[in-house]
């Protein structure tokens, strides 16, 4: 996999920035989060405006103690043509065969990677390393240091961040998806020193999600935080910042973006 920049409704060299559209059925860990619409209808307009990837997160399916909706998963695949990312409630082999032939191009885990590390050997030996997104929810504590938590954010551990991305790499993670708890819901900006710690020292793309608000956010976490992916997710949902504004914004600023 390349690294660059992408929008994704949720990027990979080049360094080239991708803006990557998210969408989840629970897009923050803001309890009053507004409903963002129908996942199906917001895939089509976010491929169609020009989002370089899309990341459907099902966040509360692990507390939920359930299984990502493959049903749904398959209906949102059929209306986008774009790389489309499926994360939430996967925790083996067949869990993922399941998404990818629903649909899916790649998957991303979490706390069951976490909590099993060799579950990301697994699917990268079965799937490839190009199919396995190690997602990562990080808070910076007192101490100065960026913390793992599980279970969409509730539960803290004592594994620090790079770490625990530094292994899941070695295990065979291809990407790395990086949520800043500190930063999510705020739209203050991305976590510049964590994500720019990581996609330094890692060789795969570093995706950084949480803090967007600002289109000079963007330049920012790709400039300074050398991200390879920016996902956002409310800016997009509530159409406080267009894909293709933020685009041209990007290219204005010599950032090389997909068009």
């Amino acid at each position: 996999m390349r690294r660059g920049t992408l929008l994704s409704a949720g990027v990979q060299p080049s360094k080239r920035p991708d803006v990557r559209e998210p969408f989840s059925r629970s897009a923050s860990r803001d309890p009053h989060l507004r409903d963002a619409g129908d996942p199906v209808v917001l895939g089509a307009l976010y491929a169609e405006q020009g989002a370089d990837e899309l990341v459907f997160l099902d966040i509360t399916a692990t507390n939920e103690k359930r299984k990502t909706l493959s049903e749904l998963v398959n209906r949102i695949a059929h209306h986008i043509n774009i790389p489309f990312t499926v994360g939430g409630g996967i925790s083996s082999v067949e869990d993922v065969s399941v998404l990818l032939q629903n649909g899916a191009d790649k998957i991303s885990v979490n706390t069951a990677a976490f909590t099993k590390p060799s579950l990301i050997n697994e699917l990268a030996k079965e799937f490839g390393s190009q199919c396995v997104v190690l997602a990562i929810d990080t808070k910076q504590e007192e101490d100065g240091e960026w913390y793992v938590y599980l279970n969409g954010g509730r539960l803290k551990t004592e594994t620090k961040c790079f770490d625990w991305a530094k292994q899941g790499v070695a295990l065979g993670a291809g990407e790395i998806l990086l949520t800043s708890m500190n930063h999510d819901g705020t739209k203050q900006g991305f976590a510049i020193d964590i994500t720019s710690k990581l996609a330094m020292a890692l060789p795969v793309p570093v995706i950084a999600s949480g803090g967007g608000g600002t289109m000079q956010h963007f330049v920012d976490i790709f400039q300074n935080g050398k991200a390879d992916a920016a996902l956002a997710a409310s800016i997009f949902h509530f159409k406080e910042i267009s894909i293709p504004a933020l685009k041209k914004y990007l290219q204005q600023r010599q950032i090389k973006i997909r068009v």
